[in-house]
Parts: structure tokens; C-alpha cells; sequence
């Protein structure tokens, strides 16, 4: 396969939420209006198998928030920008109510809401269905899992459902192999950029919230974005490490 690399955004909710997970409207409007004057393709997954440029952008958002719909597919649609969003498809219609959410709890779309935008084009990928550590679980709790949150939206929008992304970007080698056996792609929340030769079902991601200061995302976006790129990871690479030893008080 030829040399190729993709910029995989990860975004969540686009609002004035409080946290990491959540970029504000104006911001995101920025990063795109960025993007758009980048000149770069944006695809969804499915062109990961014949990339039709060296360099390609997926924009992906995680949970299927309502502001996904009233905020983000707004502004993307008037660029022309097709992005993929990942469903935890047993709590669509509720709110992000699972370890680690937000507070208050920020409403997930109802189903109708997503019909409607896969008929408008937006990409819809599986994200388990109640939301857990996959990392956690046992076998038979992992395949209800993985397999049950794609026949899940393929029932609900009649298409197959073929991109998987695992909550909280949490994976093991039996969690990968269980992905593997059900969709051609899946993310993560390891940050990178993804190549070619890269593990197809453990994709790296480029988390936005590093991104809110546009100058910084528009010299990315120019190949200018190495350096910064490299001290992130090595931040979340002591961040990490230092988890791991401090003692929880």
C-alpha cells in the first residue's frame, strides 16, 4: 500500500461545557474555517483503504451528542465536510451518565435525529453499547459489546456499520482482536498521527482540546506541527507514568 498518513481529529461535545471534552462552538468554527483554507481532504474512514492523497483529515466526534447535531453539522456542512460519529448505541437518547462524564450530564441525539442525519451524509461508527471499559469485561460481555452497538445503528439506519471506536480509548490485545472480527477500522485516544502500517484497529488521534489556539492548528495544518505534537505525547507520557506510581489519596 502506498505511503499515506491521516489526521484524525477527536472531538466529543461543541459547547461552553466546562473539561477537556468539550471545545467551544467559536473555536470549532475557527478549526474548520482553518481546515477548509488548508486545502486538505477530508474523507471518512471507509477511504483509509485507497486514500486518495498522501495526506487525508477524518473528523471524528465521540458519544453522539445533541450538540453534535444543533452545533457542529451545521458549520461542517457548509464546508462540505463528511465526519464519522461514534454511537454508544444503548444510551442514545440519554446523556453522558457513565464513569467519567460530564456535570451536569450533557443529552446524547435521540435516534431520530441520527436517522436523519445519515440521510443528510453524516458517517455513523459503533462506541459499544452501554459505554464501559472494554478493557474490563469478559469474553462474552465484550462481543455483546462490540458487536451489539454496530447491528444496533445498522438496525436503526439500515447500512452496515463498519468503524469502531472502544470508550475512553481503553484496549487490549483481546479487545483489538474482538473489534477486528467485526469492523475494518477503529481509533483510539493514543495521540498521533496515523500511517501507513499503523495497526488499522488502533488508530491514533489528534485530540482538539490541544488545538484551541488557531495559529497553533493552522501550522499543523501546514506540516509545522512536529515539535509540538512531540512534547505533547512526551506530557502525557509523564502525566501517565507518574499515575501509575503517586499514591491515590
Amino acid at each position: 500500500m502506498p505511503a499515506w498518513q491521516a489526521d484524525i481529529l477527536m472531538y466529543h461535545s461543541i459547547s461552553d461545557a466546562p473539561g477537556p471534552t468539550s471545545i467551544a462552538p467559536d473555536i470549532f468554527a475557527a478549526q474548520m474555517r482553518a481546515l477548509a483554507a488548508s486545502g486538505l481532504p477530508v474523507v471518512t474512514p471507509d477511504a483509509l483503504a485507497n486514500p486518495p492523497a498522501p495526506r487525508v483529515v477524518i473528523i471524528s466526534f465521540d458519544d453522539g451528542f445533541q450538540d453534535f447535531a444543533d452545533t457542529a453539522w451545521p458549520i461542517l456542512r457548509e464546508h462540505g465536510f463528511c465526519p464519522i460519529v461514534y454511537l454508544p448505541s444503548g444510551l442514545m437518547g440519554g446523556a453522558d451518565s457513565w464513569a467519567g462524564g460530564n456535570i451536569p450530564p450533557r443529552p446524547l441525539m435521540e435516534w431520530d435525529r441520527i436517522e436523519t442525519l445519515a440521510g443528510e451524509g453524516v458517517c455513523f461508527g459503533a462506541h459499544s453499547v452501554s459505554h464501559p471499559d472494554l478493557s474490563t469485561l469478559d469474553a462474552e460481555t465484550l462481543e455483546d459489546e462490540v458487536s451489539g452497538s454496530g447491528q444496533d445503528i445498522a438496525a436503526r439506519l439500515g447500512q452496515p456499520v463498519r468503524h469502531f471506536a472502544p470508550p475512553y480509548g481503553a484496549s487490549n490485545p483481546n479487545v483489538r482482536a474482538q473489534i477486528a472480527r467485526h469492523y475494518d477500522t477503529s481509533v483510539g485516544t493514543r495521540l498521533g498521527v496515523a500511517k501507513a502500517g499503523d495497526d488499522i484497529h488502533d488508530l491514533p488521534r489528534l485530540e482538539m482540546f490541544y488545538f484551541t489556539d488557531i495559529a497553533r492548528w493552522q501550522a499543523h495544518l501546514a506540516g509545522r506541527g512536529g515539535a509540538y505534537l512531540a512534547a505533547r505525547k512526551l506530557m502525557r507520557g509523564v502525566r501517565s507514568g507518574l499515575s501509575r506510581v503517586l499514591p491515590i489519596n
